[in-house]
């Protein structure tokens, strides 16, 4: 049996690390909204954890040709659902972090023996730090591939941020954990103002230091999307082409991966895409086996040269150790006979998914 929820408010989640806590109201209205959203890639018979079963139902029947007939359950229905935990029970959040192992225990305490336990929980965090990929990622391709921009320095104080932040002109600063660009400061002079110094120390005393980078004009977002296994180690899953607004998700292409590839074709060599996602497994593959299993992603993006033409390519900015809405996307993919699809979460009273088929010309427009 699997059973899957929605926890869009893991990033936080992994900030505060704490068991009990409250996610901003934003976190908690998207979740309640689009926790329906694992039907699209589960299987038949799975159960999905949802707020409200009816209104799980409803939103479903919208997307009803991409989802699958799962079983809508509340958190209160797991207390009294008589699980037969004598075979294995695999849960697959959005992400891992101690708040929704918390969630699942207080719930149904028999599922513990299927749970990540504190060391493995506190190992998946480090690796979701933005530290992380800064240290063992992004160096290791940045000097393995020409045409190939990406720097990331983690500062533990304020004296070192500001020195980084004079040493790059044009910044932009991120907290160690955060997601959709919450958490995130550009800055456009060599000396911050005063409300600029006043957050990041701030982002320094709770998560013990920033991520300080210069800033890189960015002509075009795409990533990567993989599965971690314990037997086939790192498996690429394909492509993912989104679109965003302010550093948040807007939507994504759905289209076979021939379609993808000639898309992506317009800013980057492909043949550097596949090298970079060769190295990547091959990085990636000792640092997970045995810590974490499951979907994450590497969003990348192409970026304009500062002299002449042509682009280049910043390939980590971003390592999400989590479901992506570039697995979603995937999930959604279209066959090589179908049309083209695009994918978008907007927010009309509440938050909801559109699916539209599309015969235009993606690029260089917006997703929405």
């Amino acid at each position: 049996m699997r059973l899957h929820i929605f926890n869009p408010e893991h990033d936080i989640a992994l900030a505060m690390n704490m068991p009990r806590f409250t996610p901003p109201h934003a976190g908690r209205q998207m979740r309640a909204d689009l926790s329906f959203l694992p039907a699209i890639w589960a299987d038949d018979g799975d159960m999905v954890v949802v707020d409200d079963v009816e209104a799980a139902v409803e939103a479903v029947r919208h997307i009803r040709k991409y989802a699958h007939d799962v079983l809508f359950v509340t958190l209160d229905d797991l207390r009294n659902l008589a699980l037969d935990t004598s075979s294995a029970v695999k849960i697959e959040p959005w992400g891992w972090d101690v708040a929704v192992r918390g969630q699942l225990l207080r719930a149904q305490p028999s599922l513990q023996q299927f749970l990540p336990d504190d060391a493995a929980l506190a190992a998946i965090r480090q690796m979701s730090s933005r530290k992380f990929a800064s240290e063992h990622l992004l160096p290791l391709l940045h000097d393995a591939n020409p045409s190939v921009v990406g720097e990331s320095v983690y500062c533990d104080s304020e004296q070192k941020t500001l020195a980084m932040i004079g040493q790059y002109g044009k910044s932009v600063l991120k907290s160690p954990w955060s997601c959709s660009g919450r958490g995130i400061r550009y800055i456009n002079t060599p000396v911050p103002d005063e409300h600029t110094v006043g957050w990041l120390r701030n982002v320094i005393r709770q998560q013990r230091g920033i991520m300080v980078e210069p800033f890189y004009a960015k002509v075009y977002d795409f990533g990567m999307e993989f599965q971690s296994t314990p037997d086939k180690g790192i498996v690429y899953s394909g492509l993912s082409l989104f679109d965003t607004r302010a550093g948040a998700y807007t939507g994504s292409i759905c289209a076979t991966e021939n379609d993808k590839r000639e898309m992506l074709s317009q800013y980057v060599d492909l043949a550097l895409v596949d090298t970079i996602c060769q190295q990547i497994q091959t990085i990636l593959q000792p640092l997970m086996n045995g810590v974490y299993y499951g979907p994450f992603g590497i969003d990348m993006m192409a970026v304009a040269k500062n002299s002449g033409s042509g682009f280049l390519l910043h390939p980590c900015v971003e390592l999400n150790l989590r479901r992506t809405m570039g697995h979603v996307a995937l999930a959604l993919s279209p066959s090589e006979f179908e049309p083209r699809r695009i994918m978008s979460i907007y927010y009309s009273d509440k938050h909801r998914i559109r699916i539209q088929n599309t015969m235009d010309n993606l690029l260089n427009t917006g997703l929405v």
